[in-house]
């Protein structure tokens, strides 16, 4: 499914396929990276996957990040058949994957024989990842994925994606997978404040009004993982640079970084033992945040809705 409602044509070359895997029901700002993720043309989008968020707060975690992403679709009258359901739990060890409905879409993908490049964008843990390469191995060749998740480099840390499957990240950490990461101390430097999105994001139509009040409601939720976050008047929309990084890949904003071993404690060890993956230092917060505020502007235009 491809968004084409632009002034502007989209080069065929430049077309490429995305997977979204996102805990939508985790926090408030996995909305924010879908919407966006929907309205962009470069974008032949071949799935969205429900993925579980640990079991700390609920035993339906992914189920609940399945319906999120109804509810999304549905303010936006969007084909809801390329939603799909993920893991509902982490790996129970290294050797055997989870196998479902998302696994198997990111299997068929990689192998399926086309032109255009497949990227895999993980918005929380990284079972469905893990899992399809359990699966089938040779997807490792066959797709890069961006991942938003771990601590700060060199020594990492507590981190809540990571720590929701810390198993499947040694995983694709230890496979041949192209993998660019954004890490805790990068996914945060996306703030923005409750002013400008009432000003941006809120009047454009069901979907921005959706996306400006469940955050602010989500804001307002008692429990101690959010007083980092919470400083009042902002916000951090902490996945939204595994979509900026497919519509411009930042080429001078990594380093080339040997992936770690990771720790029961979330700490980084370099083996010597792994391939070397991208690690993102910085990123154009204004280059993502204004190009979603100017297509949920134009899609609430266009649409009407």
């Amino acid at each position: 499914m491809r968004y084409t409602n632009y002034r502007f044509d989209m080069p065929e070359e430049k077309i490429v396929r995305v997977i979204v895997d996102t805990d939508a029901q985790n926090e408030a700002d996995d909305q924010f990276a879908v919407v966006q993720a929907l309205l962009s043309p470069k974008f032949e989008n071949v799935g969205f996957v429900a993925a579980h968020f640990g079991t700390g707060r609920c035993e339906d975690s992914m189920e609940r990040s399945y319906q999120e992403l109804c509810t999304i679709f549905d303010k936006m009258q969007m084909d809801k058949s390329i939603i799909f359901r993920g893991a509902p739990h982490g790996l129970l060890d290294k050797a055997h994957p989870v196998v479902s409905e998302g696994a198997e879409l990111i299997v068929r993908e990689a192998m399926k024989e086309d032109d255009r490049h497949l990227y895999v964008a993980f918005l929380g843990p990284l079972t469905d990842l893990a899992s399809a390469y359990l699966m089938e191995p040779r997807i490792a060749g066959r797709l890069t994925a961006i991942w938003i998740g771990g601590g700060r480099y060199p020594n990492g840390g507590p981190e809540f994606n990571l720590g929701n499957d810390i198993l499947a990240a040694n995983v694709v950490f230890a496979s041949g997978i192209e993998l660019w990461q954004v890490p805790k101390d990068v996914y945060e430097m996306i703030p923005v404040s409750f002013a400008e999105l009432e000003y941006r994001v809120a009047p454009c139509g069901d979907i921005g009004a959706y996306l400006f009040e469940q955050l602010d409601r989500h804001a307002h939720e008692p429990g101690p993982r959010k007083s980092a976050f919470r400083t009042g008047e902002s916000w951090v929309l902490g996945d939204s640079p595994a979509i900026g990084l497919i519509l411009y890949e930042h080429r001078f904003c990594f380093d080339w970084v040997q992936a770690p071993l990771i720790t029961s404690d979330m700490t980084y060890v370099q083996t010597g033992l792994n391939r070397p993956i991208r690690v993102y230092k910085s990123i154009d917060s204004r280059l993502i945040l204004e190009d979603l505020f100017a297509k949920l502007a134009l899609f609430a235009k266009k649409s009407g809705r």
